[in-house]
């Protein structure tokens, strides 16, 4: 696979503001272990192997553990997240991959009883910005791992 074109080489004011608006994301309401954790899942879902390999690198830097990494794919089985992780990750794919009917009322409400109205807006901003970025990562084939070096990731020790 070969990167079709590059967008901060093509549109760098547009592709700085989204990085801007990416890190203000990162002092919001929503702990860093959880914006992983959806960034990750969004990635998943949507077929996004430059933001997966980015983000999965990412938390393990962070000191997430590897076990849950794994599990992030089978959330809903695993015993390795919290009840506010679970309502997180249903958020993030219910906003997703939203259907004909929107958001389901039960995880809108599961997700209430975990988030402050807050926080619940602060997440849906963020599972906003992590599809922009796979929609334009897997649109234009961005290479996983191209970025390691400039982003720091090769410090994630991954074999």
């Amino acid at each position: 696979m070969s990167q079709r074109l590059n967008a901060y080489a093509q549109s760098p004011e547009l592709f700085k503001k989204f990085v801007e608006f990416g890190m203000l994301l990162k002092s919001g309401s929503i702990e860093q272990s959880i914006l992983s954790l959806i960034e990750i899942r969004a990635s998943q879902i949507n077929g996004c192997g430059f933001c997966l390999d980015m983000h999965v690198k990412e938390a393990k830097i962070r000191g997430e553990r590897e076990l849950r990494l794994h599990h992030v794919a089978i959330w809903r089985e695993s015993t390795e997240f919290s009840p506010r992780e679970r309502a997180c990750l249903a958020w993030t794919e219910a906003l997703t991959t939203l259907g004909a009917h929107g958001v389901p009322d039960d995880v809108y409400e599961r997700v209430r009883t975990q988030l402050s109205e807050k926080e619940i807006s602060d997440l849906s901003f963020a599972v906003m910005a992590i599809n922009g970025w796979n929609r334009l990562n897997v649109g234009f084939r961005t290479v996983p791992g191209s970025a390691d070096k400039a982003y720091g990731l090769d410090k994630a020790k991954f074999n």
